[in-house]
């Protein structure tokens, strides 16, 4: 009776110690997905920088965490500005993934209805800093033509955040 008792024991505890190593695992993932592009971001622009920029904007948008697509994981923060060559933020966006900032035909709030315009849209380019980047506007595109910014997660097809733009 013991004997099978210990046996029994010796299986659950088997099977529990299995358990705990993927589900170590499988957190130790998450984590290294949402902390890799932190370890790894690109430094952003300085206060001077930003305020020498703000000068030559032509458009500017608000980024707000209250959209409607927007979530705890996924926002952006700041003021969005736009010229004939670039496209800048001077505020910060939620870590993540394989971010990229489309110029866009329409304001979008959600991934659904950012989904029906991406084709389209335009990408500007990855975004590799979180606070205050800068990307070139490629010499093909007239930025004035769009009148919102978007910034999607392509790894996970995730809306992160969207901005109308005004003079």
């Amino acid at each position: 009776m013991i004997r099978k008792l210990l046996e029994v024991c010796r299986k659950n505890l088997i099977l529990f110690a299995v358990c705990n190593i993927f589900l170590g695992l499988a957190i130790g993932f998450g984590l290294g997905v949402y902390t890799l592009p932190i370890l790894t971001a690109e430094s952003g622009l300085d206060d001077k920088t930003i305020a020498e920029l703000e000068q030559t904007a032509e458009r500017r948008g608000v980024f707000r965490r209250d959209l409607e697509g927007s979530n705890a994981l996924h926002w952006g923060d700041g003021i969005i500005m736009v010229n004939d060559k670039a496209v800048w933020l001077d505020g910060s966006v939620s870590p993540g993934l394989d971010y990229w900032l489309y110029l866009a035909p329409a304001f979008v709030e959600t991934e659904a209805d950012f989904i029906d315009i991406k084709a389209q849209s335009v990408e500007v380019g990855s975004i590799k800093a979180f606070t205050n980047f800068r990307l070139a506007v490629p010499a093909h595109v007239n930025a004035a033509d769009f009148p919102a910014v978007v910034i999607w997660c392509e790894a996970f097809s995730q809306f992160i955040t969207a901005a109308a733009l005004s003079s």
